[in-house]
């Protein structure tokens, strides 16, 4: 077995020592992202019940499965949450899978079909490329995912629906944000605590999408 670098062994100790990957485990909860997608509704109360929430990049279903949670009155959840990832998800009471890349036809048809031409109030992604380490590939394949998660919402979003997605600001930010500003009212940026500080990851919370016109 090849012996882990430096960096590894301090990113694992780090990681294993991080309060939300700590408060993730003593909560039962799938992942420390979920506190990401927490702090950011809390702020800006993304979710309530009564809407359709598409989640792209899902696994391991922590966004999903709080998504879930805040549709959810007496028991039962009022709306849908629909979910989709290349990766396997574990059932999630609540939560519809979708199960490939949702730029592919047959999934993509698949999401449509589930949505049963029904338009989505919110569009999630955290979705975020395997990192290769070089620094400008691993810059240009998250931006290439956060275009590609606005090119979804730009088809199942109603007017007035909102997207929140994870970029890395670098090479290609300023642009996405324009399109961003082009294609809904408001466009913020939220750093929540569990984001690492040393990371260039934020969130872009863009807000009632306009309408063909413009309106």
């Amino acid at each position: 077995m090849a012996k882990r670098s430096r960096s590894s062994k301090r990113w694992l100790a780090e990681h294993f020592s991080d309060e939300f990957v700590l408060r993730a485990q003593r909560e039962g909860r799938r992942s420390r992202a979920v506190f990401k997608l927490e702090e950011i509704d809390q702020r800006d109360h993304l979710l309530r019940p009564g809407l359709v929430v598409l989640d792209l990049g899902a696994a391991p279903g922590g966004w999903s499965e709080y998504a879930a949670g805040r549709l959810t009155v007496r028991g039962k959840v009022e709306g849908r949450v629909l979910a989709s990832d290349v990766l396997p998800l574990e059932p999630l009471p609540g939560v519809e899978f979708v199960q490939g890349d949702f730029t592919a036809d047959e999934v993509l048809a698949e999401i449509g079909r589930r949505l049963g031409g029904a338009p989505v109030d919110l569009v999630l992604s955290d979705m975020a490329p395997n990192i290769s380490g070089v620094g400008d590939v691993d810059q240009a394949r998250t931006m290439h995912l956060a275009e590609l998660a606005l090119d979804l919402a730009a088809r199942v979003l109603r007017p007035g629906g909102d997207l929140l997605v994870k970029v890395f600001q670098g090479a290609g930010y300023e642009e996405f944000v324009k399109a961003l500003r082009a294609g809904f009212a408001t466009v913020v940026v939220r750093k929540p605590k569990a984001s690492r500080s040393r990371s260039r990851e934020v969130y872009l919370l863009a807000r009632k999408r306009r309408t063909v016109d413009g309106v």
